[in-house]
């Protein structure tokens, strides 16, 4: 029997990150970034207004206000984009844009509410667009307030200096990431690519859900779980229809899905009974057209999961995790098994999920057979854990309840109420 300990260390031995490649932006959104990325020009590239307003000299506004305003000369606009910003010399004033260049002469920029806006009818709330008054770019402003120097100015380089590290090698590419890339001019990006998961069930029990069912079937939520969780857990994942339990079917479905799988994973049929196909399809160790290709299954001392394969098919040698078919077991060894190895392929350091201690809560102890290590759905919340639902591998409902998995060592057999736990945080 093998401990989780080793089936996990066997699967991230064998699992290597996909191969680099060049991307575009918005295709690389979720992948890893490979190499660290360096500044090429800095942000902002520029001294910019941080507000709609007036660009102007310190000493021409001093001691201004509503009684005694500053009036200056309207030398012209200064829009986002200007190429050739207008000079400001004392007593003048150049209306200016969020994200416009601060013009030369200038030193700080006085928000537009606290001038009259070229208008002389005292303080505005806004300027009116240049389409309905143009001689708002010239004429006479009133200032009410004085202003410090550089006053509402984003200075150059402020966000990141040229020569700074934008993102460091193992990054994963969310909005904010993407948007500081398009910022400094990358519109491509060297990254490993979200791995393709391929899924799926077996069971001629299995019915698609919006179907009727029929004595003895059950509806194919396995699947489902498996396909969105991998990819909450960052890849491109196919969810394939339940297959009967035909190992030739089996074995030929597998073969046609190679072609767009880094990783497959299968559901179902690895435990001992007669209709357990996924053992008789891919029990296979130096087939002669695919050497060294086979799949090893075997027993591991954990409750629910104890029944787990794990090894290669195709000429590619394409990884291959069988699970179990409960629905709690599917998930549980999902969460130990295959989302790290999902994780190891996008290129990360950290696979795992993220780990706390808590306080049990519960109206009587936890049990658990020794040699197992158990792992129990729960909710966790500031620091305790509380048990939700039974051990059986079938309730899904108390799993979709659960945000943590409460585990249980090998050597304990009972944990008290108020005892500590080792919870898995899965939100």
């Amino acid at each position: 029997m093998w401990s989780v300990d080793e089936h996990l260390d066997d699967i991230l031995a064998t699992v290597r990150p996909l191969d680099p490649i060049e991307l575009q932006l918005l295709d690389a959104q979720g992948c890893v970034l490979v190499d660290d990325i360096t500044v090429p020009v800095s942000l902002p590239p520029f001294d910019n207004s941080s507000m709609d307003g007036y660009a102007v000299r310190v000493a021409d506004i001093a001691g201004a206000s509503e009684e005694y305003p500053a009036a200056l000369e309207v030398v012209g606009d200064v829009a986002a984009g200007a190429a050739e910003p207008l000079h400001v010399g004392p007593g003048q004033a150049a209306r200016i844009m969020t994200g416009a260049p601060l013009p030369p002469g200038a030193e700080t920029v006085v928000p537009v509410e606290w001038t009259d806006g070229g208008l002389g009818e005292g303080p505005v709330t806004g300027m009116r667009a240049r389409s309905l008054a143009p001689e708002a770019a010239s004429g006479q402003v009133q200032v009410y307030r004085a202003a410090e120097a550089r006053a509402h100015v984003r200075a150059r380089g402020s966000d990141v200096k040229e020569g700074d590290r934008a993102l460091a090698a193992g990054t994963v590419l969310g909005p904010p990431q993407i948007s500081l890339l398009a910022a400094i001019g990358r519109g491509t990006v060297r990254v490993r690519p979200r791995p393709r998961v391929v899924v799926l069930s077996t069971g001629s029990e299995l019915v698609q859900p919006d179907t009727e069912l029929a004595p003895g079937q059950i509806y194919d939520s396995n699947s489902f779980a498996l396909t969105a969780a991998a990819r909450d857990a960052g890849a491109i994942a196919y969810r394939v229809g339940a297959v009967a339990d035909d190992a030739e079917t089996l074995r030929t479905t597998i073969e046609d899905q190679l072609v767009r799988a880094d990783l497959m994973v299968t559901t179902g049929g690895v435990s001992v009974g007669a209709y357990d196909v996924v053992k008789e399809a891919l029990s296979y160790v130096g087939d002669e057209d695919e050497p060294g290709s086979g799949v090893e299954f075997r027993k591991l001392a954990m409750q629910p999961g104890k029944p787990q394969g794990f090894g290669s098919v195709g000429p590619d040698h394409t990884p291959l995790l069988a699970l179990p078919g409960n629905p709690v077991s599917s998930y549980v060894s999902f969460e130990l098994f295959v989302r790290p190895a999902i994780r190891a392929l996008m290129g990360l350091a950290d696979v795992h999920r993220p780990r706390a201690r808590a306080r049990l809560t519960a109206d009587k102890p936890l049990t658990s057979p020794k040699g197992r290590r158990q792992f129990l759905r729960g909710r966790y919340a500031d620091g305790a854990v509380t048990p939700v639902g039974g051990a059986g591998s079938h309730l899904v409902a108390a799993l979709a309840r659960a945000d943590a998995l409460i585990v249980v060592p090998e050597a304990v057999t009972a944990v008290e109420p108020g005892g500590e736990v080792e919870v898995v945080l899965l939100g």
